[in-house]
């Protein structure tokens, strides 16, 4: 298994992406054990935090194509692992932290969207590809993203696919700390004991009342956003986009 999923004796279910020599890009696999941890956590009272990290040198550098397109999902399916994993952070109830270094790509930077805290280490490097690879974006990021940092800047990041770093990604309230490099660890340990010596249940209720509000509409726009990305998984410019992709890739390990 790719993702290594800790139910400590704290309350934290540490969550972590283990596929450091892929630089821990997300497989189908590791979405259904992704989706099965937070699911399962918000029917878990005795878990008080969801930790998220990843491996190696990077957070992760998102979808592994190469088992995207041998897993491919027929047209119209909206139960696959990698829609239910993001279904569950947009219903999740209980605090989430997550703590990201090197580069996160694709989902690796969606899914922080949906995290109630993310520590950066600087020099964290945030970028999403999707027109790139001729797809839509997901997780809802289409509408979360224009109401945190305004739509000329949402533009930039989604339609021209222009890497952000983490102080900007801090700037308009997507990281809520940023840690010195190195010091990523001691940062991230030390807010989440902060969290987990908290009273759990006031903890859960609050997490819960700041997400209320927009829960819903959320869930909706992730619907909108699947219709559009399934379609465009049959387009041609998404063949020719990936086919691009790993041509760059082989030429660039030549």
């Amino acid at each position: 298994m790719t993702v290594t999923v800790d139910r400590r004796a704290t309350g934290q279910l540490a969550i972590t992406l283990s596929r450091p020599k892929q630089r821990n890009a997300i497989t189908v696999a590791m979405y259904a054990a992704l989706a099965d941890a937070v699911e399962g956590a918000a029917n878990d009272p005795a878990i008080r935090v969801i930790t998220i990290e990843g491996e190696g040198e990077d957070f992760t550098a998102g979808n592994d194509l190469y088992d995207f397109l041998k897993e491919m999902p027929a047209p119209g399916t909206t139960d696959i692992p990698v829609w239910r994993f993001l279904r569950a952070l947009a219903n999740n109830r209980v605090p989430i932290v997550a703590a990201v270094h090197g580069n996160a790509v694709g989902i690796g930077t969606t899914m922080l969207f949906h995290c109630d805290l993310v520590i950066a280490e600087q020099g964290s490097r945030f970028k999403m590809p999707f027109v790139d690879l001729g797809l839509v974006p997901e997780a809802a990021s289409s509408l979360i993203l224009p109401r945190m940092a305004g739509r000329r800047r949402a533009a930039r990041y989604i339609l021209l696919g222009e890497p952000f770093s983490a102080e900007d990604a801090a700037e308009f309230g997507l990281v809520s700390h940023i840690a010195p490099t190195g010091q990523l660890t001691a940062t991230f340990d030390k807010i989440v004991a902060n969290l987990l010596a908290k009273p759990a249940e006031a903890l859960r209720q609050t997490q819960a009342l700041l997400r209320r509000e927009d829960t819903s509409e959320i869930l909706d726009q992730m619907e909108l956003e699947n219709g559009h990305f399934g379609e465009r998984l049959a387009s041609d410019e998404v063949k020719q986009a990936i086919a691009a992709f790993f041509a760059a890739k082989a030429q660039a390990t030549a």
